[in-house]
């Protein structure tokens, strides 16, 4: 039995993540809002982001329902639409230099997120119940949190702490034994605390804790040192919304500031020499553009009046119009099949969902195979052979036993000519139905492989099962196409991802007599984006006239790409989902070499929901497609 350890093994809950975001977008009513995952819970509204906690993770499914609830609740119904602004910006800015600056942006927000969660319950009441819990869970963790820094004589932490056991408790609560200031100033600070219940707005909320600060600089020796909830600064994006000119000069001092003795006169003699500027270094572009660095120099008088005008041809970028033609001098079309690739243009827009803005699809078709592949392909033909002819059989027995055979004596059809028993019978049977033809299988099929690095041990088992579908489907005259996939990791860049896609078998050549041996063309290669191949097959595969129309994935682990990781199995489930919606039936067989861990399974089902098959050993793979294929096809009849 094979373990790994797996130092981040935490998955996303695809389920309850577009859940919260359905909640989100339905309570702010405002569609473009996204939820993320964040230590602490905040609102971001410029950039439309509702952020809910970890810290409800690794608890009963209850508890962490509840707790994801009320930060949606508290955010979308509470912080989004009540909250001001401008007041909580001119706190922060007061309060930069204070030594409890971190107290004091911590104790706004709690002050402020009891205020929203009283306007929450009251707009609406069905909140109350995850409040609760959110309440009781916080009650738990501060009061574990107080007594291990009153052990730690961290008082400051030890005090906000107490700050919420007090606002939160059903009943008063006694200060616990802190440094002698804090106990002098308590009465005070106790009656700030009770004040908070009467704030009817953000800037009562802001009032009220500037009071409290200015007696806590006085009595606390230090800042707290744990953060138990986040205040964003909310001037950081118009701060850095672009770089002025300014920025953008030189501010590091040359290596040597002199200047040079004589001034210029126009005749000086003047050396033509050429300047290369290709290096093996650049020759693949980057995002930099004439950028050159200047360590070391002499200053001359060129900074001065002796600057020339500009002119058009000066401009290092410039807008051009023209019209498009041909070109003479490149021509790709007798590259050999093996060779030539179709590529698209990577737009920045969420055609392909959100997280596939810059991902690029390139198509690749399959080589003529040679003598080899031809001899091994009849090799693994012949080991699935049964397999296929028993399929091929049950088939098209089923076939021939949904033929419509003629028949006669019915109460409706053509009018039979022994019309003697409408005079002899009481309900005679005078009429009969011709023999039609028999069904044939109205569906189109599309397997995408997984070809990334992680099935360098699974490809050549999964070829046979490949083949086996292959093979099965093109002898009962069902058209198919097979596409390995996989992204290209080291041309991939933050705004250019290529993303494969070999099309062994297309829906042309399926069913033709010697088709299947460029199936041994698949290897394994880089990562993978699923939801990106999904979709990309969806868009493929939606423009076939067939009723019934299935896509099977083979992969054998979680999405893993550029940027991917993240958000990756959302974005795969979001294109299941998609692609369900237009009548597509999306199977995932997924692919082992040993026993499955729970937590696999439990992300490969909330990526394809109850239409998810394991295999624990690859081997195994064509005894499985047996079956399915058998399911389906009838079901196609």
């Amino acid at each position: 039995m094979k373990r790994f350890i797996q130092f981040n093994d935490e998955t996303i809950d695809s389920f309850l993540f577009m859940q919260l975001t359905d909640l989100a977008k339905t309570l702010t009513k405002n569609p473009e809002v996204e939820i993320e995952y964040s230590p602490y819970s905040y609102v971001d509204k410029q950039a439309n982001k509702l952020y809910v906690s970890h810290f409800w993770n690794h608890r009963p499914a209850a508890d962490k329902w509840n707790g994801y609830k009320s930060d949606v609740f508290l955010r979308s119904l509470g912080s989004w639409p009540h909250t001001d602004e401008s007041a909580i910006k001119g706190f922060v800015q007061e309060i930069q230099q204070s030594p409890v600056a971190s107290f004091a942006k911590q104790v706004v927000v709690l002050a402020e997120d009891m205020r929203l969660e009283e306007i929450c319950k009251q707009e609406r009441p069905g909140t109350k119940k995850a409040f609760s819990a959110r309440r009781r869970m916080y009650l738990q963790h501060f009061k574990a949190q107080l007594n291990a820094n009153l052990v730690k004589s961290l008082f400051a932490d030890a005090l906000f702490n107490f700050h919420y056991m007090a606002l939160n408790a059903e009943s008063p609560l006694q200060p616990p034994a802190m440094s002698e200031p804090i106990h002098a100033a308590m009465p005070f600070i106790q009656k700030s605390l009770f004040a908070f219940y009467d704030a009817r707005s953000t800037a009562d909320v802001v009032k009220i804790s500037r009071s409290l600060v200015e007696v806590l600089e006085e009595v606390l020796e230090r800042d707290m040192l744990n953060q138990y909830f986040h205040l964003p600064e909310m001037d950081s994006q118009e701060e850095s919304a672009g770089d002025t000119y300014n920025d953008l000069r030189r501010k590091d001092p040359l290596v040597n500031d002199d200047t040079l003795e004589e001034e210029q006169t126009g005749q000086e003699e003047v050396i033509e020499e050429e300047f290369q500027t290709w290096h093996r270094e650049t020759s693949d572009l980057g995002n930099s553009f004439l950028q050159f660095d200047l360590e070391q120099g002499s200053k001359a008088d060129l900074a001065g009046e002796g600057a020339r005008e500009g002119e058009a041809g000066d401009q290092a970028l410039a807008m051009v119009q023209g019209s498009a033609r041909q070109t003479q001098r490149n021509d790709f079309s007798d590259l050999p099949a093996d060779k030539e690739q179709k590529e698209a243009k990577s737009s920045g827009q969420p055609i392909f969902g959100k997280e596939n803005r810059f991902a690029v699809p390139v198509f690749k078709k399959a080589g003529a195979p040679d003598l080899e592949a031809v001899g091994k392909y009849k090799t693994q033909k012949a080991s699935i052979a049964s397999l296929q002819k028993k399929l091929k059989n049950m088939i098209e027995k089923t076939l021939e036993h949904k033929k419509i055979q003629p028949r006669s004596d019915l109460h409706r059809g053509r009018l039979n000519k022994k019309l003697l028993r409408f005079f002899t019978e009481e309900q005679p049977r005078l009429f009969y139905k011709k023999q039609e033809p028999s069904p044939e299988i109205d569906a189109v099929f599309t397997l995408l492989v997984d070809c990334s690095a992680s099935m360098e041990d699974k490809m050549d088992q999964t070829k046979i099962g490949i083949v086996l579908f292959h093979e099965a489907l093109k002898s009962v005259k069902v058209p198919h196409e097979v596409i390995g996939f996989w992204e290209d990791t080291n041309e991939a860049s933050a705004d250019r991802q290529p993303n494969y896609f070999h099309v062994v078998i297309d829906y042309a050549s399926s069913l033709r007599p010697a088709s299947g041996p460029e199936i041994l063309q698949l290897t394994p290669e880089e990562d993978n984006r699923d939801g990106f191949a999904i979709r990309i097959a969806k868009e493929r595969i939606i423009k076939r006239s067939e009723k019934q129309k299935f896509l099977l994935i083979f992969s054998d682990g979680e999405p893993a790409a550029y940027g991917y990781d993240r958000n990756g199995i959302i974005d795969t489930h979001e294109a299941v989902i998609e692609a369900r919606k237009l009548g597509i039936e999306v199977i995932n067989l997924f692919l082992a070499d040993g026993e499955i861990a729970e937590s696999e399974k439990e992300t490969v089902q909330n990526i394809y929901g109850k239409y998810s098959i394991f295999v624990n050993d690859v081997n195994d793979l064509p005894q499985v497609i047996f079956p399915l294929l058998k399911k389906l096809l009838y079901k196609s009849v």
